[in-house]
């Protein structure tokens, strides 16, 4: 079950727990906030799966543009070594090796670049839900926390 699902369930229990008149309290069913509680922490590492996820296809993708760019630098060593052939086409094979390595190591470096920002994203979305997430979940640990001590405040010292 999705993270934000369970949250929007323990906020649903909180709501439609009994109010306790006189008081800011609430009471509510202690095993289906646990229950909750439970599938939170089951979800959670499946949000951590999806990460490691993301990070292996940012490493893939890398390394497929390594591969492309080292392609294209090798095929421009073997068009430059054909072109030696002649001492006139020397210096234009030399000049055609250097502009197709400058654009070879341009387009890898923009590929890298595009895949480092694919993966801040990604990343950094996940960040912020990760920590929306643990924001709730402590809030909500807050919460109960105040009405168990309030409960029991309202209750007296037992003898």
């Amino acid at each position: 079950m999705d993270v934000l699902q369970l949250i929007d369930r323990l906020e649903q229990l909180v709501t439609n727990g009994t109010r306790l008149p006189i008081a800011s309290r609430t009471m509510i069913d202690e095993g289906a906030f646990l229950d909750i509680i439970d599938q939170l922490r089951v979800s959670v590492p499946e949000e951590i799966r999806q990460a490691r996820r993301f990070s292996t296809e940012r490493e893939r993708v890398m390394e497929q543009a390594e591969d492309e760019a080292q392609k294209l630098i090798s095929t421009a060593h073997e068009r430059a070594m054909l072109m030696l052939q002649d001492n006139d086409l020397v210096r234009q094979a030399n000049e055609e090796a250097g502009r197709l390595i400058a654009e070879a190591d341009l387009e890898a470096e923009e590929i890298r670049r595009g895949a480092d920002q694919y993966a801040l994203e990604v990343l950094t979305a996940l960040d912020q839900e990760l920590t929306r997430l643990l924001a709730t979940t402590r809030k909500g640990r807050v919460t109960l926390d105040r009405s168990a001590r309030r409960l029991a405040d309202s209750t007296g010292p037992a003898e």
